[in-house]
């Protein structure tokens, strides 16, 4: 072809590409040695969508990184549909703005399309695959300096703050801390830490205070530059990494890794091991993403009674919901009936995909009669590729089909049809109603 119309093979392939625009001389080539009509060759059906899509991608919105004209034409070429529900979901988007606006003020309301400190954070560890090599690095650094064994930590931790940063550590009745857990005032230079606290999650306070005294520094590098960039968001992203370090620093990638791999991800002999809390074990889980030495990639997730979401990380493509209401076919919620009692459970997502979780609650601290109570229930999940590494699927593994939960995110996400635990229509669905029958839940017949 390129012989054909007289130039190089490398311009037609830009031509195909659409990196390079028909000229009048290249249209009557065409139209000479092929016998093409030169207007079917310049009509363009998609120019309509180009401008559209043009027009939505210049929304303040999308920030100052914005595709090109290159970009836009492979975007249409190659995934018309894809561009078609991004210009949908857009003009919803600018519809919902307008009628908020119709019905408030006429500007818009301040903070509507900014994403909640949480939302940020989770997304921030997300982007690093829940691993920050520098604080892991820090904590090493902290171990070698200061070796000792895991029940010996908190005594530690507590010499270093007052020998080097003349920091106490004093123990305080719950009564008299004010509904706080842990408190430390600069001026005076002394931690409280509550009676009610246990002896592992003191250990981890004070190594988690340790981490501002000494590595602020270090927080701060880890958050410039983000788009953690609001004065709240940086404190609690400050507070997360903080959580991160002291995590880091009471159990040490390598011989984690090492313990994990060699008891099959036992998160209770991890817990002996370490001199820590079952949850603690838990969080630290989905830190493995170093790159040399990668563990099994877990979400984590824990929930109140009411199923509001107190905490998460993600390390897999597990789309764990923000605001609670997560699926009532999930064991999650069930282990408030059992408690202490791990539940493992196959589950799979409407998409297709599958996972293995594994539920249990863990206790709150208790400092009156009205803190008796207060548990959580925690969830710890991977990508069923995965599961075979973990020893509580032993008993799962022979298993067919039948075994996999048909779970969703959350009733308005999940378009699964007759679910016997649908609480709500779902937002982008209809379900069908008849008359002359009556399905497993009132919303679908």
């Amino acid at each position: 072809m390129a012989q054909v119309l007289g130039v190089s093979a490398a311009y037609i392939n830009l031509l195909e590409k659409n990196q390079r625009s028909l000229s009048v001389p290249m249209l009557v080539a065409l139209a000479d040695h092929y016998n093409v009509d030169w207007r079917d060759v310049v009509l363009d059906k998609s120019a309509n969508t180009l401008a559209d899509l043009r027009n939505a991608v210049q929304d303040p919105l999308f920030g100052e990184q914005k595709p090109d004209l290159q970009e836009m034409r492979a975007a249409l070429d190659h995934a018309p549909s894809l561009v078609q529900n991004f210009l949908k979901l857009y003009q919803n988007h600018r519809i919902t703005m307008d009628n908020i606006m119709r019905l408030g003020s006429e500007s818009m309301p301040q903070g509507l399309l900014t994403s909640s400190p949480e939302t940020i954070i989770h997304d921030f560890f997300r982007t690093n695959f829940n691993y920050f090599d520098t604080l892991e690095l820090a904590a090493e650094a902290l171990n070698q300096d200061e070796p000792c064994q895991p029940y010996e930590k908190q005594m530690m931790l507590k010499n270093r703050l007052l020998k080097r940063h003349s920091i106490e550590v004093v123990t305080t009745p719950a009564e008299d801390m004010e509904e706080a857990l842990r408190t430390y005032d600069q001026q005076s230079r002394i931690i409280q830490l509550s009676e009610a606290l246990d002896y592992q999650n003191r250990t981890f306070q004070l190594a988690h205070v340790l981490c501002f005294v000494e590595l602020s520094s270090l927080l701060d590098d880890i958050t410039s530059g983000s788009a953690v960039n609001s004065d709240l968001a940086i404190a609690r992203c400050h507070i997360e990494l903080a959580n991160y370090f002291a995590a880091a620093f009471l159990m040490p990638y390598e011989a984690f890794h090492t313990i994990a791999e060699k008891s099959s991800y036992d998160i209770d002999r991890m817990a002996s091991a370490f001199a820590v809390s079952f949850e603690q074990v838990c969080q630290r889980l989905t830190t493995l993403q170093r790159e040399t030495r990668r563990g099994v990639p877990f979400f984590f997730l824990r929930v109140d009674k009411a199923g509001n979401v107190t905490k998460r990380f993600n390390a897999t493509s597990f789309n764990i919901a923000e605001y609670g209401g997560s699926c009532p076919v999930w064991n999650l919620h069930t282990t408030f009936r059992t408690p202490g009692v791990i539940l493992p459970q196959l589950v799979e997502l409407p998409d297709g995909e599958r996972f293995f979780t594994l539920a249990r609650t863990t206790e709150r601290p208790v400092y009156s009669m009205q803190t008796q109570d207060r548990r959580l229930a925690i969830s710890l999940g991977c990508e069923i590729q995965h599961a075979h590494k973990l020893v509580y699927t032993q008993t799962l593994q022979k298993l067919g089909d039948g075994a996999f939960s048909k779970i969703g995110i959350n009733c308005h996400h999940c378009n699964r049809r007759n679910c016997s635990q649908r609480a709500h229509e779902p937002l982008f669905a209809e379900l069908t109603a008849n008359t002359s029958r009556r399905g497993v839940t009132r919303y679908e017949s």
